[in-house]
């Protein structure tokens, strides 16, 4: 298959589209088929040229991006159009590597499959990640729509923070969910396992040194924003504290 290809269109004009980027046609054609029998209108692409057509054609919501692929490789990918307007991005990889799984959430991917996966499997991880993405109103109107400590401000529905001087502060889909985890629960030690829970979903895997790089970047854009305390604190043996108080507004 040469060029990118429309696999299947559902009648619902608000079925969300997936984009599914794998060299492997065979991969390409069960999970697009897989995907559009459960309601989203998926498109195919074989590396990163066919990508680019296809998305100039039609926005995904989410890609399905293979980590290894002729010319430019998912890493590259992810890294280019991770961004918080951009499409949500699991990555699927046959390796299947701690490291490249750290390097993939770390760049932004919002979640991450061994392959061979099952394919109901990743159209559950594909419905958590849509679900994240969607931000229910019920939950904003709940939390207030910003958070405010120690002079910063995350906006929860622009999915945007300010340094306590007013600059806005670039965050990875990933380093947003973690931040706004520690605002959800502020003052309280948080093992891995719970801020994996909070900002991915109960459904996650327990990528420990993920959740530890991650952290280490949050940081240090927090300190590099004008922190004059140290806003996440380690705790020995037992996970993180996000120090400072908490307060909602509207």
């Amino acid at each position: 298959m040469s060029e990118a290809s429309l696999t299947l269109s559902p009648d619902e004009p608000d079925a969300e589209h997936i984009l599914v980027v794998d060299d492997d046609p065979g991969i390409r054609d069960v999970v697009s088929e897989f995907l559009s029998r459960h309601g989203y209108v998926v498109d195919t692409a074989a590396d990163s040229r066919e990508m680019e057509r296809a998305m100039t054609r039609r926005t995904p919501d989410l890609v399905v991006l293979d980590l290894m692929l002729p010319g430019e490789d998912g890493l590259s990918i992810c890294r280019r159009i991770s961004r918080p307007e951009g499409p949500a991005v699991i990555m699927l990889s046959a390796m299947g590597e701690e490291t490249d799984r750290i390097i993939g959430l770390e760049l932004g991917a919002d979640d991450y499959l061994s392959k061979p996966c099952n394919p109901r499997e990743l159209l559950a991880r594909v419905r958590a990640v849509l679900r994240r993405r969607r931000d229910p109103a019920p939950s904003e109107e709940a939390l207030g729509a910003a958070c405010e400590f120690a002079g910063w401000r995350l906006d929860l529905v622009r999915h945007e923070l300010r340094s306590p001087s007013a600059v806005v502060v670039n965050l990875s889909s990933g380093e947003f969910s973690l931040l706004r985890a520690f605002v959800e629960h502020p003052q309280r030690v948080l093992t891995r396992d719970q801020l994996l829970e909070y900002a991915r979903g109960p459904q996650s895997d327990a990528f420990d040194r993920a959740i530890d790089v991650q952290i280490s970047r949050l940081r240090r854009k927090l300190e590099d924003g004008g922190g004059a305390v140290e806003l996440i604190r380690t705790v020995r043996s037992e996970g993180y504290i996000f120090t400072p108080k908490v307060s909602r507004t509207a």
